[in-house]
């Protein structure tokens, strides 16, 4: 007996308008039912983003710039204002984010007395403080200007519950192994409260960069901020594109919170001399990694150059 083989059916003419619930019933099969049948209309999609991408590839060759694209979140809410970047796209070559004021954050990360405070986590470790405190100085000057303007300002800190119940087994074990027996939970000798607990004295922010009023605080139970606190939810209630990222340490909390964010589609720029960590090759590996590819995880400027473009948009305001 033949058996008559499927010929593949090719896709019919599409409606312009999508069929009115009169013209069919429950359980009728769409006319685009079959497997792959949709892919016409993702590539209107992709082409569009694609032809987008080479326009602003194309600008990007006159200016050296990387425009705020409105034509992705409208027009700018703030002042936009442009920022000098170091060795991008290439090591030695300089280029220009541009940041809208309104849907830009500063970031400030982890200034902890548990990191850069006496008889804090750090401390514990046996790790040099002038690697994680040297960056207070320029994170501090950097933000009496941001606070004159409309730029959103967002501070972290890691810390554990009261019963470590939020704090992975094996992230306590290290913590107790480097600490030479006193680990997350527990008070040092000498120190000043119980590492990287909430509520404890020495888990709060130091006195130079501290919150004031009007800016937010959020808590965080980890290395990262998207997934083990509610940051990413509230940069998107805040409607916030642009990330300007500070703190301590380089490697591993800023590092983590930047790489989190870029993948998210915020667009990053961390200040390196506001950054610090406890190892200085480690610090310089992670500015560096962060260069890679064209800025593979986005870009990296000062204190200096960033405060230069702040104080640009609020000449233009007076």
């Amino acid at each position: 007996m033949k058996t008559q083989k499927n010929k593949q059916k090719l896709p019919q003419e599409r409606k312009t308008k999508p069929a009115s619930p009169t013209e069919w019933q429950p359980g009728t099969v769409s006319d685009m039912a079959e497997e792959r049948q949709y892919e016409d209309i993702l590539d209107k999609r992709r082409e569009a983003v694609l032809a987008q991408a080479q326009k602003d590839y194309e600008d990007f060759q006159k200016d050296r710039t990387f425009k705020f694209p409105a034509w992705q979140y409208g027009q700018p809410k703030g002042k936009l204002f442009k920022v000098e970047c170091e060795d991008n796209p290439n090591f030695g070559e300089t280029s220009f984010l541009e940041f809208d004021s309104g849907r830009t954050a500063f970031l400030s990360i982890d200034f902890q007395i548990d990191f850069c405070g006496e008889n804090g986590y750090v401390d514990v470790m046996k790790y040099p403080l002038e690697n994680t405190a040297v960056p207070l100085s320029a994170t501090r000057k950097v933000l009496d200007v941001v606070r004159r303007t409309d730029i959103t300002v967002i501070h972290t800190r890691e810390g554990h519950l009261p019963d470590l119940s939020d704090c992975p087994y094996n992230k306590l074990l290290r913590s107790k192994i480097i600490g030479k027996g006193v680990g997350i939970g527990e008070k040092p000798e000498g120190g000043i409260g119980r590492l990287l607990v909430r509520g404890s004295k020495s888990w709060g922010i130091v006195k130079e960069v501290e919150p004031i009023e009007g800016e937010i605080l959020i808590d965080k139970a980890g290395k990262g901020a998207m997934g083990v606190s509610n940051l990413h939810m509230t940069l998107q209630n805040l409607g916030i594109t642009h990330l300007v990222i500070v703190g301590i340490t380089t490697d591993v909390c800023v590092n983590t919170v930047m790489t989190e964010a870029n993948d998210l589609g915020f667009w990053c720029l961390v200040l390196k001399d506001c950054t610090g960590a406890t190892d200085k090759d480690n610090y310089a590996g992670a500015i560096k990694s962060t260069k890679m590819q064209g800025g593979v995880f986005g870009w990296v400027s000062d204190s200096e150059r960033f405060i230069k473009a702040l104080e640009g948009i609020q000449s233009k305001a007076q």
